[in-house]
């Protein structure tokens, strides 16, 4: 991935507020009460598809119209607010729209992306099968692969981070959920652009470690499964490019379980009022577990998506953990 400066993304920046305003960041008293730090919370829930996604959408889709104008159609992959971001911004530019999600996906973000106008294709048993299977398909179709990472959709979230940055300049640290990577690299990018020292602390789940695992290594590692509920963070194959970015500018990777991210939603909501998916409460998560070290300090967490099913989430205000087979 190239090194962006700062007119990159402040010229991305001012592309995605064409189509949405800046989100908010807020410092919860009662959120930095029960964590012992103030707590800088940049949400990314309230966008207008729920998730940091959408602003990825808004560049990659203004950069194909400019390179492949001939595209009639698109196909990518996704748990969902990948899926939800290209769907929205595509059929605005008038294409097609093909999107591979693995079977027992959110009944919800499925339904949120055929109401964006992309068309839901059922494949596999989970993101990197439906991956598979999307590259396939564009093959078949002609229609262009939107992988899940790439410079312009990182080019594109990398403003959520610019934001806040720039609102909360002094921040000790930011956690990020990783999943195929865009958001940790997007943060990394705007904090080396602003000449920042914060760290970023990237959050998988303990159920999918592999960015952890590969980050640990200094290599790509894969894993068996990627069962969490948090589907954001569902992945079992690295991408290489994202790998190259967080493994040189990540401090390090926070491992969180399904009950850790369970417990973190509660209080996201109890303290905030906010949702949160499971990936959103993840880097709540982290800094709970990391409680002594952040203690007095100035951190920040990306809620990064608030789309979870109706059912899931009445189990998790239950007190349950939501399990996957």
């Amino acid at each position: 991935m190239k090194q962006f400066t700062r007119k990159d993304l402040e010229e991305a920046a001012a592309l995605v507020h064409r189509h949405m305003p800046p989100t908010p960041q807020y410092a919860w008293p009662q959120l930095s009460s029960e964590v012992g730090a103030t707590v800088w919370v940049k949400h990314e829930n309230h966008t207008p598809a729920g998730a940091f996604k959408v602003r990825g959408g808004i560049t990659f889709l203004d950069w194909l119209r400019r390179a492949f104008p001939e595209t009639r159609g698109i196909v990518t992959a996704t748990r969902g607010n990948h899926g939800q971001s290209q769907a929205r911004a595509a059929r605005a530019c008038g294409l097609e729209v093909r999107i591979v999600v693995p079977h027992g996906n959110s009944v919800e973000k499925n339904a949120a992306m055929r109401a964006w106008g992309g068309e839901v294709i059922e494949f596999g048993r989970d993101f990197d099968e439906a991956r598979t299977e999307a590259r396939r398909l564009a093959a078949e179709t002609g229609h262009l692969l939107v992988p899940p990472f790439h410079e312009e959709i990182v080019r594109g979230v990398a403003s959520y981070a610019l934001e806040f940055f720039t609102a909360v300049p002094d921040l000790d640290a930011v956690y990020v959920p990783i999943g195929c990577g865009s958001g940790i690299c997007g943060v990394i990018a705007a904090r080396d652009v602003l000449g920042l020292n914060t760290e970023v602390i990237g959050v998988v789940s303990a159920h999918a470690p592999a960015a952890k695992l590969s980050f640990e290594a200094g290599r790509l590692i894969e894993t068996e499964t990627a069962l969490t509920f948090a589907d954001g963070m569902a992945v079992r194959v690295p991408v290489e490019e994202a790998f190259a970015v967080y493994a040189n500018g990540a401090s390090r990777i926070v491992a969180v379980t399904d009950d850790e991210v369970a417990e973190a939603m509660r209080l996201i909501y109890l303290t905030t009022h906010n949702l949160a998916e499971g990936a959103g409460a993840a880097p709540l998560a982290a800094v709970l577990q990391e409680r002594k070290t952040v203690r007095g300090k100035r951190i920040g967490i990306i809620l990064s998506g608030a789309n979870v099913d109706a059912d899931l989430f009445r189990a998790v205000l239950a007190g349950e953990t939501p399990r996957v087979a």
